[in-house]
C-alpha cells in the first residue's frame, strides 16, 4: 500500500499517467492512418528480398492456419445470441463477483499496462540497446501490424464495449474508448510472451510464467469491465499467432543477414 500511495504522489508518475491519459483519449479513427503511415515506412526502407523470404518462410505452416481458423470461428461465433448471453455471465463473474478491495484494484490497473504501448515501447528499446538490434526490428515490426489489424477489426466489426451493452458494469479506471472485439491489450501480451519465449528457448517455468502474465492481463480487461470473455480469447489467439510469425520472420532475418 505505501508502494502505490509512493507512486501515486509521485510528479514524474503523474505526468506519465496524464500523458498516457491523453493518448487513450485519441479517437481509434486517428490511430489507424497513423499505424498505416509508420508501417508503409517501415515496408519501404526494408529490402524486398526480405519479403520474400517471409512468404516463401510462413507458406505451409499448419499451426498458424489452425489458429486462424479458431480464431475466424470466434469471430463468427458473434453473431449467435446464445453466445452473446454466456459471454454477459462470464463477464459478470469477472467483473463483478466477490469483494474488490481498493488494492486488488490498483493491482489490475497496473498488471493491465502490461499490455499497453508505453511499455511495448520500453521493452523495444530494451532489446535494441541490450540484447539484439534486429530481434528488436522485428519487435516493433509486429507490434505496428498487430496494432493496425487489432484496430481494423475493431473498426468493421463495432461490438461495444461491455458498459456500453450490459447494466451495473463495474468500471476500473478510465473508460477506454472505441470497440470492443478483439481485446488489444491481450493480444499484445500474448504477442510479446511468444515472440520472447521462442527468441530466448526459455524453459517450462519461464514458458508458463509469461503466459500466466499475459492471461492475467486478459483477465484484467474483464476485471475492469472493458471487454467480453470472447474479446478476450480472440486476442489471445491472434497475438500468439502473431507472435509465431514474429519467430518465422526473425529467422528469415538471421538468414538474409547472413
Amino acid at each position: 500500500m505505501k508502494i502505490f500511495d509512493h507512486l501515486k504522489n509521485n510528479k514524474r508518475v503523474q505526468q506519465c499517467a496524464r500523458i498516457i491519459g491523453r493518448i487513450r483519449h485519441l479517437r481509434p479513427i486517428f490511430w489507424v492512418p497513423v499505424l498505416t503511415v509508420a508501417l508503409a515506412l517501415y515496408v519501404i526502407f526494408v529490402p524486398h528480398t526480405f519479403w520474400r523470404h517471409v512468404w516463401i518462410t510462413i507458406r505451409g505452416n499448419t499451426p498458424l492456419l489452425c489458429m486462424l481458423f479458431v480464431f475466424c470461428l470466434l469471430l463468427l461465433s458473434l453473431v449467435w445470441s446464445t453466445g452473446q448471453s454466456i459471454d454477459a455471465y462470464v463477464f459478470s463473474f469477472f467483473n463483478r463477483h466477490g469483494k474488490r478491495p481498493r488494492w486488488l484494484d490498483r493491482t489490475m490497473l497496473l498488471l493491465t499496462e502490461l499490455g499497453n504501448g508505453i511499455v511495448t515501447l520500453v521493452i523495444a528499446l530494451v532489446l535494441y540497446f541490450a540484447v539484439n538490434v534486429h530481434l528488436a526490428y522485428e519487435f516493433i515490426l509486429g507490434t505496428l501490424t498487430l496494432w493496425l489489424v487489432v484496430e481494423l477489426m475493431k473498426s468493421l466489426i463495432r461490438r461495444p464495449r461491455p458498459f456500453v451493452y450490459l447494466e451495473d458494469v463495474r468500471v476500473v479506471g478510465i473508460r477506454a474508448r472505441g470497440k470492443s472485439f478483439p481485446s488489444g491489450h491481450t493480444s499484445q501480451a500474448f504477442y510479446m510472451a511468444t515472440l520472447l519465449l521462442q527468441y530466448f528457448q526459455a524453459n517450462l517455468a519461464v514458458a508458463v510464467a509469461l503466459y500466466v502474465l499475459a492471461s492475467l492481463v486478459g483477465t484484467t480487461r474483464m476485471y475492469m469491465g472493458m471487454h467480453y470473455p470472447r474479446d478476450v480469447l480472440a486476442g489471445g489467439i491472434l497475438g500468439t499467432f502473431w507472435g509465431f510469425v514474429g519467430v518465422l520472420v526473425n529467422a528469415v532475418i538471421f538468414r538474409f543477414i547472413s
